[in-house]
């Protein structure tokens, strides 16, 4: 009996040394990372795939927290003014990084010193999507060549000014030889309806703006502005591939406060590694007209460097200014 009663006192023991690191990630305050844009959207999509996983990765709870806001640049000044302990990181895609500093005198953060750059999660290009405004049936081609014949017709939408697909637009005006008139809107969603409607023939922006409504048969993708045809859209043609020099793309990543432990940051970084290998994630992220694409926090900061240097010349050429 007394050897039955040790064995069971040794078994309970084990049982609450092994539980003892969950109950102790229970307690832990959870990690809260912020979106800049509104629920449904490919940022928000995207953050909470990645963070349901993180949570099991890390033992501890992640929550998403929305707070749409000028571009992104809302929750990037709640970033810089965080503790480096982790507790509060930004979702972001990558235009508030490496196209607004071109654009705002005042940003109010300096991207290359004010974060930690943790992982990339997911690249993604754009789409040229005509609705019935265009002429039916028409290819990049015969788009172009309608563009030039009725030039004050060249309208494209986007889900606001100062973003990626504002300028991923002009550079496929200079690739048609005409000057194409942006039309901003607030948001993809209102962009994507006007389109449907007729109000406004063309469209730039991501895909999972109008990817639904591609394969309803109320729009058409003509063509995509990556390097590569999308695994979503595998029909649908690059510009280049078309013999058009356009490639604009861009980039969702995991930003923490300056100041944050190598070890730390690491740390997070293997958790959004662990979350983009699961098949359930990846599919959701295609699906959805994006690519999962991890990056490392130093391959990261290389990453944002280099779309900030590529966006400096089609900005200052645009003549844009942010008001």
């Amino acid at each position: 009996m007394k050897r039955r009663q040790l064995a069971l006192a040794a078994t309970a023991l084990a049982a609450l040394t092994l539980a003892a690191p969950a109950l102790r990630a229970q307690d832990k305050p959870p990690i809260k990372i912020l979106v800049g844009f509104p629920p449904g959207g490919s940022a928000d999509v995207v953050a909470r795939v990645v963070a349901d996983k993180m949570r099991v990765s890390l033992g501890q709870n992640v929550i998403v927290d929305n707070k749409p806001g000028a571009g992104g640049r809302v929750v990037l000044g709640e970033l810089k003014r965080a503790a480096p302990d982790g507790q509060v990181l930004v979702f972001s895609p990558s235009g508030a990084l490496v196209i607004q500093p071109w654009l705002f005198k005042n940003l109010g953060y300096d991207p290359a010193r004010d974060f930690t750059p943790i992982a990339q999660a997911s690249t993604f290009d754009f789409a040229l999507t005509v609705g019935p405004g265009a002429p039916a049936g028409t290819d990049v081609k015969g788009l172009f060549a309608w563009m030039k014949a009725n030039p004050g017709k060249a309208n494209y939408a986007t889900s606001g000014a100062g973003t990626v697909p504002h300028f991923a637009g002009q550079l496929i005006g200079q690739a048609a030889g005409v000057p194409m008139t942006h039309v901003a809107y607030k948001g993809g969603a209102p962009a994507a309806q006007d389109l449907m409607g007729g109000q406004v023939p063309l469209m730039v922006d991501t895909a999972s703006e109008t990817i639904e409504q591609h394969k309803a048969g109320k729009v058409r993708i003509i063509a995509v502005t990556g390097e590569a045809r999308s695994k979503s859209l595998p029909d649908v043609p690059t510009l280049r591939e078309l013999g058009y020099n356009v490639q604009a793309d861009a980039f969702f990543g995991l930003y923490g406060p300056a100041g944050m432990a190598p070890e730390l940051a690491s740390r997070l970084s293997r958790a959004v590694a662990d979350a983009l290998r699961q098949p359930d994630v990846q599919e959701k992220i295609y699906g959805f007209g994006l690519v999962p694409a991890y990056a490392t926090s130093e391959q990261l900061a290389a990453i944002q460097a280099a779309h900030y240097k590529r966006w400096e010349e089609p900005i200052k050429a645009s003549g844009f200014k942010a008001e």
